[in-house]
Parts: structure tokens; C-alpha cells; sequence
């Protein structure tokens, strides 16, 4: 009896020390925090974008002797290795940068798969919905996107039901909702938004919506006659980029895609451009979140990264969010300011999600999706 005591003390004793760790590291500063992570040496990233390539060599610039390990990984791929990896007692990878919130929250906010960190730098400043329960890098997109060099005038959608019409069969694009997270928010979105959708409906038909017995709502309505039109799903952000963007396409379809995208048009040969002027939305806008993971292999260089990707205080936010301070990103840090190309926040037409009424009704909207298929 007394011989297990001794070693439950010793236990408790040796795990002390790695918790009050973890909460000094939450409070140190970025000079604090370099030795421990240069000691560490490497810190490993699955990042929603490919941007994270360039994040990578500004902050190997900028923290020698730490090696960025960065891995382009949709945000449901994230959760699935992260879920398997913990389970088989793997812990290789440090933070995510990660969208899909609603997913995250429960599968691995709840789970303490991944905890929250707000660098102490940029704390004040942030509004508390940015900060709880994880960490906002920036918002981004999921809304209607047009080709504007064939659309010299404006697009040429300015209601969403436009597309449930027989001019739009077969030409409104969208990945896979059941294989990228956000595209499955967005239909959410528009479930959750029935009086709207409704509203929308008869300003585009001229008469109250009629919603079939098995549905709740108009926004369910809209779902299954968008498929019902012929909805083209897509494998990939890049499918639907070039479908509507082509500049060589006489009669290009729309569709719904990311807003940032369209900072690739010089390089690919894009007229990409968001629909503003959508009634009664254009889409929806939703969190990129940064979090470390349980048991990072790299604690300290791992905060240090989470930091850096909040940028410094210049307008820009330097070379850590310059890369995401393109037209239709949007920073939550009030000192960043976004790209005068961009449509101003206050007036972009996209619905805020909220991940907890997204997460409520997201497996009726999925079965719903199953069932169009």
C-alpha cells in the first residue's frame, strides 16, 4: 500500500511540472518562446491552404534554426488524421489551421483533441468572439462567384432561386459538399435560413413558396431544387476556379467557390468575381482558426508559429498574413487592413455562420444531400 502511494505521488509530481509548463508557455512572449523552440527545432502544420508554403519560408526567415513543416490538408482530411493518429497514439503534428468549425467543435474541441491558444501580443485587441472557443486567424468564403470578363455588367444573378430556373440547368458548380466541409455549412446555412429563402422566392416568382411535406422550410426547398436542376459537383477548388473563370469561355457557368480564389486570376488567366448584389445572400462567411494540438511534439515552437500567423502590427500584417490579405479574406485584427480590392466586410452579402446551430442541423442537411445525389 504505502510502495503505491509512493508512486502515485511520484506520478502526480512528474505531471506537475508538464501542466504549469504548458500555462507559462501560454503567457511568454515571442522572445520567451524562440530558445525553447529553436531547442525543439521543428514545428508541423496542416494548414486549409496551400498558402501555408509561403507562411513557411517567412517564418524560417524570421525564427532560424526551426524548420516549418507545413501540409495543404482540407479541413475534413484534418479532423479524420488528427481523430486516427490520436487514437492509435500518434502524436506527430503541432497546430491546425483549420475552417470547418462545426465539425471541429465537436469532434475535437469537446474531445480536448485540440486547445485553445491566444498569443498574449494580439489578445487585447481582438473581439471575444475571435478568441472563444478557438483562436480566429481570419474569415473567409464560401459565395456565388462569376465570370466577370463575360459579364461585363455585373452578374448576372441577383437572386439565388435564379439558379433553381431552367436558364441555370446544368451550369451551377459546387465541390462536393459530402468531401469539403464548408460547401455542406453553406447549404446548412441556407436551411437555417427559411423566412429569407422564402421571402427571396417570391421576390423572384412572384408568389408564396410552396415547400414539399418532407422539408422544413424554404432553405430546404431551395437545396433540392438546386440539385434537381442539375447541380454539377466538382472535385476541387481548382475544377470549379477554371470552369468559371476560363476568360476563353463564351458562356461560363457560376457557382459557388471562395472569394480569395480570385487572387489567382492574373497568374491563371481568370476573370473571377463575387456576386455581391445576391438576394437575400451571396453565401456565407465563416472562421479560419488556428489551434495546438494535444501533445504537440513541439509546444513552444508551436505557439511561436500561432503568433506569427496573426501577422505583425503593420497594415498589412506582414509577411505572416500578407499572404492572406488578398480580396475576399478578411482579418480579425483591427490593425490589419484588408485589400482595397475587396468588397468592404459591412457590405459583403454573405451570412456569418454559427458553428452551434450549423453543427444542430448539419446531419438532416448531409442526409438531405445524400438523398439528391
Amino acid at each position: 500500500m504505502l510502495k503505491s502511494m509512493k508512486w502515485a505521488l511520484f506520478a502526480a509530481a512528474a505531471i506537475l511540472p508538464l501542466a504549469a509548463s504548458a500555462a507559462e508557455l501560454d503567457t511568454m512572449s515571442t522572445a520567451e518562446l524562440l530558445p525553447l523552440a529553436q531547442k525543439e527545432g521543428k514545428v508541423t502544420v496542416f494548414s486549409l491552404s496551400s498558402r501555408i508554403a509561403k507562411v513557411e519560408k517567412a517564418f524560417e526567415e524570421a525564427y532560424p534554426g526551426i524548420d516549418l513543416v507545413g501540409v495543404d490538408m482540407s479541413s475534413v482530411k484534418q479532423i479524420a488524421r488528427v481523430v486516427a493518429e490520436q487514437t492509435a497514439g500518434v502524436n506527430a503534428v503541432d497546430v491546425l489551421y483549420i475552417a470547418d468549425t462545426p465539425v471541429v467543435y465537436e469532434d475535437l474541441v469537446k474531445t480536448n483533441r485540440i486547445v485553445p491558444y491566444i498569443p498574449p501580443r494580439v489578445a487585447g485587441e481582438l473581439a471575444e468572439e475571435h478568441k472563444t472557443p478557438l483562436l480566429t486567424q481570419r474569415l473567409s468564403t464560401k459565395v456565388l462567384m462569376y465570370n466577370e470578363a463575360a459579364n461585363p455588367n455585373g452578374a448576372p444573378v441577383n437572386n439565388v432561386w435564379q439558379l433553381t430556373t431552367p436558364e441555370w440547368k446544368g451550369r451551377v458548380l459546387m465541390v462536393d459538399p459530402m468531401q469539403r466541409g464548408e460547401l455542406l455549412d453553406l447549404l446548412v446555412e441556407f436551411s437555417l435560413r427559411p423566412d429569407d429563402m422564402a421571402k427571396a422566392y417570391e421576390a423572384q416568382f412572384g408568389k408564396p413558396i410552396a415547400v414539399d411535406s418532407d422539408l422544413q422550410g424554404a432553405g430546404e426547398q431551395f437545396i433540392r431544387d438546386l440539385f434537381a436542376n442539375d447541380l454539377v459537383l466538382v472535385p476541387n477548388s481548382d475544377a470549379i476556379n477554371k470552369a468559371i473563370g476560363d476568360k476563353t469561355t463564351a458562356n461560363p457557368p457560376v457557382g459557388f467557390a471562395t472569394y480569395s480564389d480570385r487572387r489567382d486570376n492574373e497568374k491563371e488567366g481568370w476573370a473571377l468575381q463575387v456576386a455581391n448584389d445576391v438576394a437575400p445572400s451571396n453565401g456565407i462567411l465563416f472562421p479560419a482558426v488556428l489551434a495546438l494540438v494535444d501533445k504537440a511534439p513541439s509546444p513552444a515552437a508551436a505557439r511561436l508559429l500561432i503568433d506569427f500567423m496573426m501577422g505583425d502590427d503593420s497594415a498589412t500584417g506582414g509577411p505572416a498574413f500578407e499572404p492572406f490579405n488578398v480580396p475576399g479574406d478578411y482579418a480579425v485584427r483591427p490593425s490589419v487592413k484588408d485589400s482595397p480590392d475587396s468588397v468592404p466586410l459591412k457590405d459583403l452579402k454573405a451570412w456569418r455562420i454559427d458553428p452551434v446551430k450549423t453543427a444542430a442541423a448539419r446531419k438532416r442537411i448531409a442526409d438531405l444531400v445524400l438523398t439528391l445525389q
